[in-house]
């Protein structure tokens, strides 16, 4: 099942059910009037919501229109939590070793999170508003999992049973205010703007044999400035899957329904001990931070530039056959006005 939230005026938008093809969407307020609703009841709702998307594909659902990916938020538009974890720690590895430190070998056994800021999402194809490009702007390929209701202290065995929905994410990082924020010794807030999510979210059937192990097996496709930028395949090098991600989440807490669990940037090896780019022949990444390592560990400096004004990056998945699963991230880096309150 595919379902979209469509940007109708309101802050939490109206929940649509999207075409296997990504082609038609109709609403469904008889239903549930938003996601969230839909998440809140799911175990009552969603086969309710599989009935229209089955009529929807089978083409028997009069009132359906359109599907336009510009027209939606993030499928949720804003969640009770939001905590994106760093499940490929070639990634961690890779960062900590540009910069002469060693990594615990706890990081190998032990996932690290973070929980973000949940109450802004962008939409997919909303601008990255910034007040500032001088603060080392990047974006983050990632996939993330929606939860039901998770009990506190689930197994990862159990943990799961509790994914209802897939999204794929862009993950915003100000690579410039992260060192002084985390000398601190209390975590990210300034240096993590608003999260963007795919227009449309997916239940795990729709993966089909690429759903396995509770990890994604498909290429995460990043165009930078319309360049090939990365196409790791999310399935590798993951050392924590999604269930032992939502497991550590609710170590010590419960997790409300509509819970968002991130995977961190998704990273690969392949090619060489720290990936290799796609001009040299290899799966590229899924931020500029990765690429400026490798540079830093090379050539002991850095020479690919952060993000900008006007630069654009795009992020989608495609199966074995070019179908968009999820829809497309597309944004555009624009100059932000202080004090100005959010336009949708």
């Amino acid at each position: 099942m595919k379902l979209a939230t469509r940007m109708n005026g309101r802050r939490d938008g109206e929940l649509v059910v999207v075409s296997q093809d990504l082609d038609r969407a109709v609403p469904v307020p008889e239903i549930a009037p938003t996601l969230q609703a839909a998440l809140d009841d799911w175990s009552a709702l969603a086969p309710q919501l599989e009935a229209v998307y089955a009529d929807l594909n089978a083409g028997r659902v009069d009132g359906t229109e359109p599907f336009d990916q510009s027209a939606c938020a993030s499928p949720l538009p804003r969640a009770y939590h939001w905590a994106d974890g760093s499940a490929y720690v070639n990634h961690v590895e890779l960062v900590r070793r540009a910069r002469g430190a060693e990594m615990p070998p706890s990081f190998w056994e032990d996932p690290l999170m973070y929980q973000g800021g949940s109450d802004d999402f962008l939409g997919p194809q909303e601008p990255i508003d910034c007040l500032s490009d001088e603060w080392g702007l990047d974006f983050e390929g990632e996939i993330a999992v929606v939860t039901d209701d998770v009990p506190m202290g689930v197994s990862a065995e159990r943990a799961g049973d509790h994914i209802r929905l897939l999204m794929l994410v862009n993950d915003v990082s100000l690579r410039g205010l992260i060192p002084n924020e985390l000398a601190k010794g209390f975590g990210f807030y300034q240096s993590k703007p608003a999260t963007a999510f795919s227009p449309v979210a997916v239940t795990p059937d729709e993966l089909g044999p690429h759903w396995e192990g509770h990890k994604v097996h498909l290429p995460l496709l990043s165009t930078y400035n319309g360049e090939a930028f990365g196409c790791p395949n999310a399935g590798e090098d993951m050392t924590f899957d999604f269930a032992r991600l939502v497991a550590h989440a609710a170590r010590t807490r419960r997790l409300g329904a509509g819970t968002i669990i991130g995977s961190g940037t998704v990273s690969n090896k392949q090619g060489t001990e720290y990936g290799t780019s796609i001009a040299e022949g290899g799966v590229g990444y899924s931020c500029i931070a990765e690429v400026r390592m490798i540079e830093t560990i090379r050539d002991g400096k850095p020479a690919t530039p952060f993000m900008t004004f006007g630069d654009r990056i795009r992020i989608e998945m495609r199966d074995e056959n070019n179908n968009n699963i999820f829809g497309t991230i597309d944004q555009q880096v624009v100059k932000a006005a202080a004090g100005v309150p959010r336009q949708r």
